[in-house]
């Protein structure tokens, strides 16, 4: 659940926060027309976005580094252009009604159907890769998974909102596109770094090894290191730009700087600031519960969980087994063990008694959906490292799905016997 609640988050708070000044800003410089021609191009965006994503998911369609490359190159053109648009024609609120303001509706609209159409097809496909354990949608696995994915929507359009609200009617006029295009200029930035990779891992025309360093390209290295380990900067920044803009809508609403003629205009006044201070209160809300999900939940549910010592066991090389006393491994909880091959390859392989049975989950402690990421046990639960599945201990020992690769032993005078030739087999799954 919490991995797909920060994971939405993370990849549309952006895109989300840009639409919603957007909408407000082209409202306020074109009026009705503005509104509407954002609101065809938002939904020609999640409408291509929708398209995309069945097309991925009915064709397995990889979509390569360039595809990205193309598409910050063209939010980093239109957001030029945009700048250009916004200072010639969108400086001033109903300022423009005519080409100016046509022109600089379609160039805003065009930048957020992009930005939507780059970021929402691979949220549409997380319902889909969901691990259910084989038991279907109407499992456990998969509806808490869909409630964190649901969750994340729904907040982050109740955000949208407020902010859409909070920028229509804020005054100045000159805090919406100011901010605005701080945050478009931000994310240009991080497009930048993100443009080159690419070239730098793939433009072999050009001269350059697959493998790039700092060494080798200079500050375009550097740069894309950047934007790579720094993701999160971009977040904050337009995050705090988010916060400066409730913060003076909320002081707005403490002030009454009108004139009224009699009580009941006063009434509507108060109530009106009222509404005001509590779509200020929302937005600082909704940025605290991101700011926190993206940082302690998120901390906690990707925090590296160490794998327990591997526990002994005896070797008989003349026969070619590995005896594990049965008594050893008789208690229900998770048991490691490992086998250093001639290739000086680790093969890690578990053992659990499985309950109300004489019999053992035993496999690798590998899968072929998460790779040798291991297991732990959590409170009585054997947990996968890589994608946090709880696994059902009667199935462990059977192959499919993220159980771990099946590993075939037999009890004998009491004892675990394991040939070693399986064990060897099982290196590739640890290389």
């Amino acid at each position: 659940m919490f991995k797909y609640l920060w994971m939405v988050i993370q990849d549309l708070f952006l895109t989300v926060t840009y639409a919603s000044l957007m909408h407000a800003m082209l409202s306020r410089v074109a009026g009705r027309k503005g509104r509407l021609i954002h609101a065809v191009a938002l939904c020609a965006g999640v409408l291509a976005s929708v398209a995309i994503a069945t097309v991925k998911y009915n064709t397995k369609l990889i979509v390569s580094s360039h595809w990205n490359h193309y598409i910050y190159a063209v939010v980093m053109s239109l957001t030029i252009l945009f700048l250009v648009f916004t200072f010639c024609f969108g400086r001033k609120e109903k300022q423009s009604g005519g080409a100016g303001g046509a022109i600089l509706c379609v160039t805003g609209s065009l930048l957020s159907a992009v930005m939507i159409f780059f970021a929402l097809p691979g949220v549409l496909l997380y319902p889909f890769s969901f691990n259910t354990m084989g038991q279907g949608y109407l499992s456990s696995y998969y509806l808490v998974r869909m409630a964190g994915w649901l969750g994340a929507l729904i907040l982050l359009l109740i955000c949208s909102r407020l902010l859409s609200q909070c920028a229509l009617e804020i005054k100045p006029y000159a805090w919406v596109p100011v901010l605005m295009n701080i945050n478009l200029l931000a994310f240009s930035v991080y497009c930048f770094g993100r443009f080159f990779v690419p070239w730098v891992n793939r433009a072999k025309w050009l001269g350059w090894s697959v493998k790039y360093s700092d060494e080798a390209y200079g500050w375009i290295g550097k740069w894309m290191m950047f934007t790579a380990n720094h993701a999160m900067l971009f977040y904050w920044v337009t995050a705090g730009l988010v916060v400066l803009l409730a913060v003076f809508f909320f002081r707005q609403g403490t002030i009454l700087r009108e004139k009224y003629d009699n009580p009941a205009q006063l009434r509507k006044l108060k109530a009106r600031n009222r509404r005001w201070r509590r779509i200020s209160a929302g937005i600082l809300a909704s940025i605290l519960l991101f700011s926190l999900i993206l940082t302690v939940v998120k901390t906690n549910d990707t925090r590296q969980v160490e794998l327990s010592a591997p526990e002994s066991y005896t070797v008989d090389r003349e026969a070619g087994v590995i005896l594990v006393p049965s008594e050893a491994v008789n208690d229900g909880h998770l048991h490691r063990f490992e086998y250093r091959t001639e290739k000086n390859i680790d093969v890690r392989w578990i053992v659990v008694k499985k309950p109300n049975s004489a019999s053992y989950g035993v496999g690798l402690d590998a899968c072929e959906v998460c790779g040798n990421a291991g297991y732990f046990e959590r409170n009585g639960q054997i947990v996968c490292k890589r994608c946090d599945v709880v696994m059902n201990i009667n199935t462990i020992g059977f192959k499919g799905g993220c159980n771990p690769i099946p590993l075939a032993y037999e009890v004998k005078d009491g004892n675990l016997v394991f040939r070693l030739e399986d064990l060897v087999a099982g290196e590739k799954e640890f290389r």
